[in-house]
């Protein structure tokens, strides 16, 4: 997931800006990967050089690569966003940004350094769809994610990959002005890496007030996904969402009556996604029986053995924690 860099993105394939430059794609036809080129230039720099020699006025989608931390600096994305502040009026069809596109070979998740991200969206009014992967520990550098966007007219999909969301990062996202979003996908990870969300953080969001469009809701990557799943089915939010995304996270047996019984709650959605989960074989042939009428697609795959004692932290581990 997170092991490799992204090839396909907002619909388009992927390619670094800077390789084949005598044999460049023409600028809609693909998604652009921008990271730091070292020496002087830095990310500034590199996004200059984009500027002047491609047609960026035609550019819809980029994805933000490393920003300086290879090699070991603990810079923040406040540097990448500034550049891309400083170049907006450059980029006028941009509709899609992904910020972080960094494997874990080049930094754990959870030692990504973020950034306050609200400049950036009053930058870019059009944005439809902003991904950020990381959070940033407050241990090692004082700039850490924060979402408490004043107002945005365009915002369709809201992504946060984590390790470890703080209940903070939520907070703000449910308190900012009405943002028109159809896709929310948050990654909860685990409370080692910072992960502190209470029921009342995501009230908002689950009894559908926060953002009335929403459609699709991805809850991902969680130490406690059955707990989740309760307070999905219990919400009025459920019966508006056509797709629902519990992966990468800690489903496991003592779940299995409750995901049975909520069948006829979810039958209506066109997808639901479980993969990664503790399940045995047999839980999963009996939970993927009871969708079997349904028309649900179920995502089952990915089953993890469940090793260590039933209170062992790391028996129920989800997908990505450090």
């Amino acid at each position: 997931m997170i092991g490799e860099r992204l090839t396909e993105y907002a619909g388009l394939p992927v390619v670094d800006f800077l390789e084949d430059e005598e044999d460049r794609p023409t600028p809609s036809s693909v998604v652009w990967r921008l990271h730091s080129m070292y020496g002087e230039e830095g990310f500034l720099g590199t996004v200059g050089r984009f500027v002047q020699e491609v047609d960026t006025s035609k550019v819809t989608a980029l994805v933000i690569g490393d920003w300086g931390i290879e090699g070991g600096n603990d810079l923040s994305s406040a540097g990448a966003r500034d550049a891309l502040i400083e170049h907006a009026a450059a980029f006028p069809a941009l509709r899609s940004l992904f910020l972080g596109d960094i494997t874990f070979e080049m930094s754990e998740i959870s030692w990504l350094q973020q950034s306050d991200l609200a400049p950036l969206l009053v930058a870019y009014p059009a944005l439809e769809e902003l991904a950020v992967r990381g959070v940033g520990d407050t241990y090692v550098d004082p700039d850490v994610l924060a979402l408490h966007v004043p107002g945005h007219p365009s915002l369709r999909s809201l992504t946060v990959q984590s390790g470890g969301l703080p209940g903070r990062v939520v907070r703000e996202i449910v308190s900012s002005a009405p943002l028109p979003l159809e896709r929310l996908e948050l990654w909860l990870g685990v409370e080692h890496y910072g992960y502190d969300i209470v029921p009342e953080d995501l009230a908002p969001v689950l009894s559908g007030e926060a953002f009335p469009g929403l459609r699709h809701l991805g809850l991902r990557n969680a130490q406690d996904t059955g707990d989740w799943l309760r307070r999905l089915t219990a919400s009025p939010l459920l019966a508006r969402l056509t797709s629902v995304d519990l992966s990468l996270g800690s489903l496991r047996g003592k779940d299995v009556e409750h995901l049975i019984a909520s069948v006829p709650l979810l039958a209506h959605l066109e997808s639901l996604d479980l993969h990664h989960h503790y399940l045995s074989e047999e839980e999963t042939e009996r939970v993927r029986a009871a969708f079997a009428e349904t028309g649900v697609r179920v995502d089952l795959s990915d089953r993890r053995e469940v090793r260590g004692d039933e209170d062992d932290l790391f028996t129920y581990y989800p997908s990505v924690g450090e």
